[in-house]
């Protein structure tokens, strides 16, 4: 899994290998991503599997508020590449497979509670309009 390159999105690139975005403007910097902004890096792996083990570890990183320490400037702030690199490559050497594969999947099972508790919130506030319009 230590195997990933990480790199500056341009906007308008494809990438052919598996891989995610993180954010890195914002005081969501180093929230994992599913598709690109353009205030953002790309983690390119070799496989699937190195993809969503990183992509879940990110995510557990940015909960956690491991990137914020990292947090630069006074009016946006932004974390660096080398930053987001240095915090991967120590939370890597921290890693315990089987200990990580159980928190992975808990994550997995939260991430989906969670989406469908705001598809809910959305259904009951659409409800709340579509009540006060009749």
């Amino acid at each position: 899994m230590s195997t990933f390159q990480i790199k500056t999105h341009q906007p308008g690139r494809t990438y052919a290998t598996p891989h995610f975005f993180i954010l890195n403007k914002g005081l969501n910097s180093g929230k994992p991503l599913e598709k690109p902004c353009p205030n953002c890096f790309v983690i390119i792996t070799n496989t699937k599997a190195n993809r969503e083990s990183l992509y879940y570890l990110c995510l557990s990183l940015k909960v956690g508020q491991f990137f914020a320490y990292y947090l630069k400037g006074s009016v946006i702030p932004f974390i660096g590449i080398s930053d987001v690199k240095k915090v991967i490559n120590t939370a890597l050497q921290n890693y315990e497979e089987q200990q990580w594969q159980m928190k992975v999947e808990k994550l997995k099972k939260i991430t989906a509670f969670e989406e469908n508790l705001k598809q809910q919130l959305s259904t009951i506030s659409k409800l709340k309009i579509a009540l006060l319009r009749s």
